[in-house]
């Protein structure tokens, strides 16, 4: 995959923040060498979160996005303040732009404390430092980078700073880990009306580049050509990976003593907590009538008749657990601050999400009591073979087990 196909979720966050006309747009233009944000003195030009591509040496390809000022006034203000903090939520690295002849403000404050309360890497640019007669005074230990956006003073070493900030986050395997050299992987896929035209969707794209990667073979086949693929090949596969939405009819094609699982399985332990998300599948045997669950995909894709998150999931879960359930539904970055209305989350694998936005929906889920769990999971823990799609990650296991004393 090339630096332009790049998904968003595997990019480096870099979220600038600070308040309404500290120069946060011009600041970013000069960061990407591009127009990409409106400029103007009105304070409160910057109405949405801009996002752009790029490769940011040496961290390689990032997500920069410029937000809407943090001291934004009145009712339309208050949601674009909103918008701010949706984009903490997925920010690896940020930077406070200060408008250097006024200095940091009481906002600017809380956004440094919001910034270490999540753990947020960051360094304050001083924007506007061609005004100044000297340069001010900073706290002790505080990066900080003293540039003009405007006459393109010291750009260069706020990109390189911002490169150094943070030591990339060693990366999470897909499925790599779990193949040696010469393996074999047989990923089903199966082709139907939601099926993208002409192309497979992004985590069977993403579970194919891993499994070449770690130097295996990856049998791609669709569900009703399984089981006579299998009977054809002479290596026995070291995994069986399929859509869940077909996980009951390639269970009973698999041998036993092949391992088996999801992409979205997968995907659970690739950006978030797999083990938490096998503990909230068992909240479904607790569901009362009237009671509400959450269902949230990371994108925003256009839904389908037999949609599996707005209409298959709603009819398996009713189905399963025989009560009169309510089922609220949130996509993209939309994700509820007060979970309090529900009794369970269910969320799509996140392949949209970058792990910190992953985690940090976990995380809220938690701290509240709210059970989360995953399509995946979920549809395993329906069909009765939720132990033997968990064979391939103990750690995750051991919570079923646990869960089950």
């Amino acid at each position: 995959m090339s630096l332009h196909e790049t998904v968003f979720g595997d990019r480096v966050h870099i979220g600038f923040f600070g308040r309404r006309n500290a120069g946060k747009s011009s600041v970013v233009n000069a960061v990407t060498g591009q127009n990409l944000a409106v400029v103007s003195g009105v304070p409160g030009t910057t109405t949405d979160p801009v996002q752009k591509a790029m490769e940011l040496l040496p961290m390689g390809p990032v997500l920069i996005i410029d937000t809407p000022g943090i001291d934004d006034e009145g009712a339309l203000g208050a949601l674009r303040v909103q918008k701010t903090r949706q984009v903490l939520n997925k920010t690896d690295v940020a930077v406070l732009v200060v408008d250097a002849t006024v200095g940091k403000s009481a906002a600017d404050e809380e956004l440094i404390a919001l910034f270490r309360e999540q753990g947020i890497p960051f360094l304050v640019a001083y924007n506007k430092c061609d005004l100044l007669f000297g340069q001010p005074e900073t706290r002790e230990g505080e990066r900080a980078v003293f540039l003009s956006a405007r006459h393109r003073i010291n750009i260069d070493v706020l990109k390189e700073s911002i490169a150094a900030l943070s030591a990339p986050e060693e990366a999470r395997p897909i499925v790599g880990d779990l193949l040696q050299r010469g393996d074999l992987a047989v990923l089903v896929t199966p082709i139907d009306s939601a099926a993208p035209k002409g192309r497979l969707i992004l985590p069977q794209q993403q579970t194919i580049r891993d499994v070449l990667d770690s130097g295996a073979c990856a049998v791609v086949v669709k569900e009703t050509e399984l089981s006579h693929i299998l009977s054809c090949l002479a290596q026995k596969p070291r995994i069986v990976i399929t859509d869940s939405q077909a996980f009951a009819q390639v269970a009973a094609v698999v041998p036993k003593d092949i391992s088996l699982t999801s992409f979205s399985i997968l995907f659970a332990r690739h950006k978030g907590d797999l083990a938490q998300a096998v503990r909230g599948a068992a909240a479904l045997e607790s569901m009362q009538d009237g009671d509400t669950i959450l269902i949230s995909e990371g994108c925003t894709h256009h839904r389908q008749c037999d949609d599996i998150g707005s209409v298959k999931l709603p009819h398996w879960i009713r189905a399963h657990t025989g009560k009169e359930l309510h089922f609220a539904f949130t996509s993209g970055m939309e994700f509820p601050e007060d979970l309090s209305p529900y009794r369970l989350i269910v969320h799509c694998g996140g392949c949209m999400l970058n792990p910190r936005q992953m985690r940090y929906r976990q995380k809220c889920a938690a701290a509240q009591g709210i059970p989360m769990t995953n399509y995946g999971v979920l549809i395993a823990h329906m069909q009765g073979i939720l132990p033997r799609t968990l064979a391939p990650f103990p750690a995750a296991a051991a919570a079923l087990t646990a869960g089950r004393a």
